[in-house]
């Protein structure tokens, strides 16, 4: 296999840089021995930013991102920047433009906790005995985030405020469609669909429309429906009943953050958001982040945990690249290395632990 990997690296702030150099170095052993090379470009996003061009997303950087064919990014943020106006702090002026440029409609995150760190979540023991394994597939570009109008007025002589929730046909369908395809690459490979079909009218549409593509798309694959208040009760009381879990915009953030609660350690949590426009592979165009923060507390001490940065990489090989033997290679050095017991101190529960060096280094070796 000869193959040139062209991607944009945007390590963001804090420990994003220090997680996103082992990354490479991982990305870079898993993928020489196939004889795939690596060309990517480093840029400046968030805090960096801000404080090198004078905003969260430099038009170079915007730039870079637009000649790759996927962006692996780091984390952004912090207390540095907190006394700017929101639409000016690093999270939203970031990663908002950054989806909408590229028609980032889909989030795709993997509720993972190996069985050995049960102990890191909040959930009983003896309800997860051997981990958890679900995937939570959030629409990233519709509903009440996005639909107009969205105002505050005064009516009546007293403030009113107005969020409108909008999805088309189309929007629940290509979301449906990655569902289905995540199923379909996992060993259960059944679908539970979240709405609040008996109150919304958009939830109406999207049961309605769910229905009918799985029925006409994919009627092998087994489907449920669920209400999202309920959906957030039983993720609690027994995670492991889902495996490919989708919904819209809003129930996905809240959803997705609880999954990531429930599984542990933020620094096990990979991510990708998959845009509408195909890469120069074929591939679809994504943004593949950890889902956790930038640490400010422990950032330049070699201690952060990688593996999240290292999964999103193994993301970005899957989806973008259409490489995922090598990304499930990825992960299986990753579970392997957390197996043996190396583990950095987020995921050590008081027994000794190893840096983010260290860490990367057992993961190469396992690969």
């Amino acid at each position: 296999m000869s193959k040139t990997l062209k991607f944009a690296v945007l390590p963001g702030d804090y420990i994003g840089p220090e997680v996103m150099e082992v990354a490479l170095e991982v990305l870079k052993a898993a993928t020489e021995p196939h004889g795939i090379t690596l060309e990517y470009t480093t840029a400046d996003v968030g805090g960096a930013g801000i404080d090198n061009h004078g905003k969260a997303l430099p038009d170079s950087t915007l730039e870079v991102c637009k000649s790759a064919d996927a962006i692996l990014f780091g984390s952004v943020g912090g207390p540095k920047w907190e006394s700017l106006p929101p639409k000016e702090q690093p999270e939203r002026a970031a990663l908002l433009p950054l989806r909408k440029a590229f028609s980032l409609y889909a989030n795709v995150r993997p509720g993972l906790l190996f069985k050995e760190l049960v102990d890191a979540s909040p959930l009983k023991t003896e309800r997860i005995p051997e981990g958890i394994d679900i995937v939570c597939i959030r629409e990233l570009t519709g509903g009440i985030y996005f639909g107009q109008p969205k105002e505050t007025k005064e009516v009546d002589g007293e403030l009113q405020a107005c969020d409108t929730m909008v999805y088309k046909v189309s929007e629940i369908e290509r979301i449906a469609e990655v569902a289905a395809q995540t199923a379909l690459a996992r060993p259960n490979g059944k679908v539970c669909s979240v709405d609040k079909a008996n109150v919304l009218e958009t939830s109406v549409l999207w049961r309605k429309t769910v229905i009918e593509y799985f029925k006409k798309n994919h009627p092998d694959i087994p489907l449920s429906h669920m209400y999202v208040d309920n959906a957030a009760m039983q993720l609690a009381r027994d995670p492991n009943q889902f495996d490919v879990l989708f919904t819209e915009n809003m129930f996905g953030d809240i959803l997705s953050d609880e999954m990531a609660v429930i599984c542990g350690s933020l620094g096990m949590m990979s991510s990708a958001s998959l845009g509408t426009g195909k890469n120069g592979h074929g591939q679809p165009f994504g943004l593949y982040e950890p889902a956790g923060g930038t640490a400010p507390d422990i950032a330049g001490q070699g201690i952060a945990n990688p593996c999240a940065q290292i999964l999103s990489a193994a993301m970005m090989l899957r989806y973008s690249f259409g490489l995922g033997d090598i990304a499930t290679g990825i992960e299986q050095a990753v579970r392997k290395a957390v197996e043996d017991g190396i583990r950095t101190g987020d995921i050590a529960f008081g027994k000794e632990s190893v840096g983010t060096k260290e860490m990367a280094a057992a993961i190469v070796e396992r690969l």
